[in-house]
């Protein structure tokens, strides 16, 4: 029996400087934890991730969830024979944020052959809802090298 889901381990480090350059790192959102079947993270909500009404802007909060599920699917998969790739996701959005932190948690709901669910729960810095998602994400073969 293993003690976590993870191919290959989640090195917090190397995740948040792959993701710098891309979304992720113009949106404030970084990895912080990596337990043995969740990741965590935590995104800013200043002038990168409002709405012009001066709130958390929902799509961002969809923004963060697909990160973290992105990132969990690709790290329980062996990342030399394949790949995880969004299919759907969903998002219901429960409390508004005006500024601190949000931070997201991810736990997979099914980690199957060829699919996953993946359950995203997004919190304030009080650890009040902010955003249920779920997300679904399949997984792809990568080509074999020529």
């Amino acid at each position: 029996m293993t003690d976590t889901i993870w191919s290959t381990p989640v090195v917090v480090e190397q995740v948040n400087a792959f993701g710098a350059g891309c979304a992720n790192g113009h949106l404030g959102i970084e990895l912080i934890e990596a337990g043995p079947d969740y990741l965590k993270a935590r995104m800013p909500v200043d002038h990168r991730t409002k709405q012009p009404a001066g709130i958390l802007h929902g799509g961002v909060s969809v923004a963060l969830a697909e990160t973290l599920a992105s990132i969990g699917g690709n790290f329980v998969v062996d990342r030399t024979k394949q790949s995880c790739v969004g299919q759907e996701i969903n998002a219901n959005h429960i409390r508004s944020e005006t500024e601190g932190w949000v931070y997201g948690v991810a736990r997979p709901l099914h980690l199957g052959r060829r699919s996953q669910v993946w359950e995203i729960r997004i919190t304030n810095e009080q650890d009040k809802l902010v955003c249920m998602s779920r997300m679904t994400l399949t997984v792809i073969d990568r080509p074999a090298p020529q």
